[in-house]
């Protein structure tokens, strides 16, 4: 449809008043999106898949405007699973020329990105992705990677299933190389190993297309995060469906915290248990006694002594990554 300049300022008040409206309530600090349906969206225009998948894209640079202008300065998208892999070759061909393109595309607004502050950073096995790729995304990675105003994630070559089964892998060579030990594997150790160690898990995540499941999608990151299945596909996805998903996530809030402050409290208190058990279990070995009591400066020094051998295997999780990411460039 083709819009004056008259009707793009009516349209940019209405937009304004209505942010203004839901500021009042909570605004999630990070939305996820399962951009799903561009390839049933080009098939009911009798398009081409990969016209579709072009649409999403757009689709994609529009709604991060709508997140900006709300004042949501986190976003995560399921750009690409392991799972489409199995596509055929032409389609998955396509995508990752159209990945290129969108890629060579930022790198031409670098000076925009760099005025705004967005990081955009890349979360997946990116030893998967082909040669050229690889290389047109890290380039992107490198440049922003110091920014800390606004965070793009871009999910690629990733599956939930993939991410949790790497995150137990560097944590096994971690107490294999020394720099752990068993005792330090936990959940919360786990959660930092993970590609979105750096973001803050999902308030809200959106899945379009009217598809009621999350793909193998930040499976580990939602436990406590709102989550709505909306019927549009998502070329089709509308600035009004986005303010629904918004409403239904501030009627949710009070409750969703709850829980969610309820699971931290007790896992914290569960891993607390368990370390004093390891420093008594230690104890008993060392003077062959059959009980030990732990006391106060005890707990200090080993959680002390815990959190220094987890930061030194964080750093190497960081080290590694950092080296399969230049490597590509």
């Amino acid at each position: 449809m083709f819009w004056t300049s008259e009707g793009n300022q009516k349209r940019s008040r209405i937009r304004d008043f209505f942010n203004n409206v839901l500021k009042c309530g909570e605004i999630p600090r990070h939305v996820a999106f399962i951009m799903d349906g561009n390839r049933r969206f080009a098939k009911e225009r009798q398009q081409p898949r990969a016209q579709g998948h072009e649409s999403g894209f757009q689709k994609l640079a529009e709604t991060l405007q709508w997140c900006f202008e709300l004042g949501i300065y986190e976003v995560t998208v399921y750009a690409f699973s392991i799972e489409n892999f199995k596509r055929s070759k032409e389609e998955v061909d396509g995508l990752m020329e159209l990945t290129k393109r969108k890629v060579a595309k930022l790198m031409e607004e670098k000076d925009k990105i760099m005025e705004h502050g967005v990081c955009i950073r890349v979360l997946g096995d990116l030893t998967l992705l082909p040669p050229d790729t690889r290389e047109a995304v890290a380039e992107v990675v490198r440049f922003s990677k110091n920014n800390t105003k606004c965070f793009l994630n871009v999910c690629l070559a990733y599956t939930s299933r993939h991410e949790i089964a790497e995150a137990v892998k560097l944590t096994a060579e971690g107490v294999e190389l020394g720099i752990l030990e068993p005792s330090d594997v936990t959940e919360t150790l786990l959660d930092k190993t993970l590609y979105t160690n750096k973001s803050p898990d999902p308030d809200l995540l959106i899945r379009t297309s009217g598809e009621t499941r999350l793909s193998d999608f930040l499976l580990w990151q939602t436990s406590h995060t709102c989550l709505i299945f909306e019927k549009a596909l998502w070329p089709a996805f509308s600035i009004w469906d986005f303010y629904h998903a918004i409403l239904c996530y501030q009627w949710n809030y009070t409750k969703l915290k709850t829980e969610k402050d309820k699971t931290e409290r007790y896992k914290l208190t569960k891993e607390l248990e368990s370390l004093k058990q390891s420093i008594a279990h230690k104890q008993i070995q060392a003077q062959n006694k059959e009980t030990s009591q732990v006391d106060e400066h005890e707990i200090e020094e080993a959680i002390k002594r815990k959190d220094e051998r987890q930061q030194a295997f964080l750093s190497f999780v960081d080290e590694r990554r950092q080296q399969i990411l230049e490597s590509r460039c």
